[in-house]
C-alpha cells in the first residue's frame, strides 16, 4: 500500500508533500499572521472583538507577566482551564511565544481528573475560569501549581459589558461556586502589569514541545500526547493545502462552537484560520443551541467545524434553518463520525456538503480528510492527507489488502513524540517501522479513501460475528423517530455478546416494537438489538461525544446486580 494510492484522488492543486522547514515553530507562524493581518479582525466573543494587533500585544503583555513576575522559564507546563473566551488565545500565544508548554484542560473536570493533570504535567501554573476555581480549590494543596490565574467570563469584554456578564453569571445565574484560592491573581491584572516591550523574545525550534495535550482517558487513566512545534506546523500545512482553493487570506469567519482546549477546534480553529487571518467567532456555550444560532444569525460566516452530535442538535432548530448560508464554504465535521443522516441533512438545509475528517490527539490531529471538492457524504474518512502514510495492519503488524479490515495506522510528521513520561504505553501504540495504531478498524478502497468501521474495544462480537456499532446506530438513526442512539454489547451466555441499544426519542410515538422493525428491515439479524432502551439523553465528552463506554458501565453494573 506504500505507493501511496490515495494521489490521485486529490482535488487539482492539493500537494503530495509539504515542507515541514517552512517554518521554525508554531510562534513563528503565528506571529507572522499578526504582522500581515495587524488590522484584521482576529477573535469575537459576546459582542467584543479584537484585532489581530491586539492579540498581539495582549499576548506579548501576558508573556511578559510569565517571564518577569512569575519568573517560568522556557519549557515550563502552564495549564489553561477555560471555555472559548477572548482569554485563551491571549492565554495560549503568550504561553507558546515565552517557549513554554500549554497543558490544555476540561473546564468541566472533577478534582479527581484535575489533580492527575496537573500531578502527571507538572503544571507550575494554571489560568482558570472562575466557575471552575471550585474544582481547583479542593486539589490545589497536593499539586504543584504555584501560580493560579483566576479570570471571569466577561473579563475581556468592552465596558460596561465585562461587568454586567460577570454579575449576571454570578449572582442571577448562580453559575459560580464560591472558592477560596488566596494566592491566586487576577487575569486582568496579569495582562495590565504585563509590559509589552519587557517580553524576552525566546529561541523555539521545531523539536521543542508546544502541547501535552491529554486524551480523554477513554481507555483508563488520560495520558499525556507530546505534541512539538514540528508536530502541530506540520499538521496546519497539510490542512492549509488541503483547503487553499476555498479560503482567501483575511476574508473568512469561522464559527468556533468547540472548544479550542480540544485538539480538533485548537489546531483547525485557533492555528489553521487564524494563520490565514481569518475571524475566529467564538462559541462560549454551544449547549445553549438558540444562542448559538442568534449568535450566528449575526454573521456572513464561511467555515464551521463541529462534531455530529452537535450538527444534529443545529438541524433540530428552527431558526437554524432560517439563516443565510450563501456564504458558507467549508463545513467539517470530526472528532467522531459523521452519521448520513446528519449529513443529508445537513446539505439539504445549507445545500453545502458535510465533510468528514479523520484525526486523533496523537495526530495533531488530522490524519485524512474528505476532498473538498466532495459533493454529498460518501461514509468514507476520507484520504490520507499530504505527507501522511495510512495502513491498514493485522495484530502482528501485517499490511492489509485493500478491503481487508484491519487497524488504521498513521505515519507522517503530525504524529505525536509519544506520551509523556510513559515509555511502555507509547512502545504499545507505535509499530517497528514508527507507525501510530490508532485502535480504529477499518479498511482502504482502491481509490485510497479510508472507512472507519469502529473503535477496536467497542466492536460487538455477538456468536462470532463482529458487529460495529457504528453501523447500527447510522441505520437507526436514520429513522425519523430518533434523534440519536447508542449501541453496546452485553455479555451473554449463548452467544457470548447481544446488542443493546439506548436511544433519544424525536417523536414520543417511537415504540420498541417499531424499531426493532426497521431494524430487520435494514441489517441482518445477529445485528438486530436484543435489548432497546429509551432515555431523555445520553452521557457525553464535553465535545458533544457519545460515551459509549459508561454506558457500558451501567449496563455491566445492572447485569451483576441480577
Amino acid at each position: 500500500m506504500m505507493n501511496k494510492i490515495w494521489h490521485k484522488s486529490y482535488d487539482q492543486g492539493v500537494p503530495a508533500e509539504i515542507d515541514i522547514n517552512e517554518y521554525s515553530s508554531v510562534k513563528a507562524i503565528f506571529e507572522q499572521g499578526f504582522k500581515k493581518f495587524s488590522d484584521k479582525p482576529a477573535f469575537h466573543n459576546m459582542g467584543t472583538t479584537l484585532s489581530y494587533a491586539e492579540i498581539d500585544i495582549l499576548s506579548r503583555k501576558f508573556a511578559s507577566y510569565l517571564q518577569n513576575h512569575l519568573h517560568l522559564q522556557k519549557g515550563d507546563r502552564v495549564a489553561l482551564m477555560m471555555p472559548n473566551i477572548l482569554q485563551y488565545p491571549i492565554a495560549l500565544f503568550g504561553i507558546l511565544r515565552a517557549g513554554m508548554i500549554a497543558v490544555n484542560v476540561n473546564p468541566l473536570y472533577t478534582p479527581r481528573e484535575l489533580e492527575h493533570q496537573l500531578k502527571d504535567s507538572g503544571s507550575k501554573a494554571i489560568i482558570i475560569f472562575a466557575n471552575s476555581g471550585h474544582t481547583l480549590e479542593k486539589i490545589i494543596a497536593s499539586n504543584p501549581v504555584k501560580h493560579v490565574i483566576v479570570t471571569e467570563i466577561g473579563d475581556m469584554l468592552k465596558f460596561p459589558k465585562n461587568y454586567i456578564v460577570n454579575f449576571v453569571i454570578k449572582n442571577v445565574k448562580k453559575m459560580v461556586p464560591a472558592f477560596s484560592l488566596p494566592n491566586s491573581i487576577s487575569f486582568k491584572e496579569c495582562v495590565s502589569k504585563g509590559e509589552a516591550d519587557k517580553f524576552k523574545p525566546v529561541s523555539v525550534t521545531k523539536d521543542d514541545i508546544a502541547f501535552l495535550q491529554y486524551t480523554g482517558g477513554t481507555t483508563g487513566v488520560a495520558k499525556g500526547a507530546i505534541l512539538s512545534h514540528k508536530n502541530i506546523v506540520a499538521n496546519m500545512l497539510q490542512a492549509r493545502a488541503w483547503i487553499k482553493n476555498f479560503i482567501v487570506d483575511g476574508q473568512e469567519i469561522i464559527i468556533t462552537p468547540l472548544p479550542l482546549y480540544h485538539i480538533f477546534s485548537l489546531t483547525a480553529n485557533c492555528f489553521i484560520f487564524n494563520s490565514i487571518g481569518a475571524l475566529n467567532v467564538l462559541i462560549t456555550n454551544p449547549r445553549d443551541i438558540p444562542g448559538f444560532v442568534k449568535e450566528m444569525s449575526k454573521w456572513k460566516f464561511t467555515a464551521i467545524t463541529g462534531v455530529n452530535t452537535l450538527f444534529n442538535g443545529l438541524l433540530n432548530s428552527e431558526d437554524f434553518r432560517k439563516l443565510d448560508f450563501s456564504t458558507l464554504k467549508v463545513s467539517l465535521g470530526g472528532g467522531m463520525a459523521v452519521q448520513k443522516s446528519v449529513a443529508e441533512r445537513w446539505k439539504q438545509v445549507t445545500g453545502r456538503p458535510l465533510i468528514e475528517a479523520y484525526g486523533l490527539t496523537e495526530t495533531s490531529p488530522a490524519a485524512c480528510i474528505n476532498p473538498m471538492t466532495l459533493k454529498d457524504y460518501n461514509g468514507l474518512i476520507g484520504l490520507p492527507i499530504p505527507s501522511t502514510d495510512v495502513e491498514i495492519k493485522d495484530d502482528n503488524g501485517k499490511t492489509m489488502l485493500l478491503g481487508e479490515i484491519g487497524e488504521i495506522c498513521i505515519k507522517g510528521p503530525q504524529v505525536m513524540e509519544g506520551y509523556w513520561q510513559r515509555p511502555e504505553e507509547t512502545a504499545k501504540v507505535m509499530t517497528q517501522d514508527g507507525f501510530f495504531r490508532t485502535g480504529d478498524l477499518g479498511f482502504m478502497n482502491e481509490q485510497g479513501y479510508a472507512k472507519i468501521v469502529d473503535r477496536k474495544k467497542d466492536m460487538i462480537l455477538v456468536s462470532g460475528f463482529n458487529v460495529y456499532p457504528n453501523e447500527l446506530e447510522d441505520v437507526i438513526c436514520q429513522n425519523p423517530k430518533v434523534l440519536e442512539c447508542a449501541a453496546i454489547g452485553i455479555p451473554d451466555d449463548k452467544s457470548g455478546e447481544v446488542v443493546k441499544v439506548f436511544v433519544v426519542k424525536k417523536d414520543e410515538s417511537l415504540t420498541t416494537d417499531e424499531l426493532i422493525k426497521f431494524c430487520r428491515e435494514n441489517l441482518t439479524s445477529y445485528k438486530i438489538p436484543k435489548m432497546i432502551e429509551f432515555r431523555k439523553e445520553l452521557p457525553k465528552s464535553n465535545v458533544g461525544k457519545i460515551l459509549r463506554k459508561d454506558l457500558r458501565a451501567e449496563a455491566l453494573r445492572e447485569t451483576q446486580k441480577s
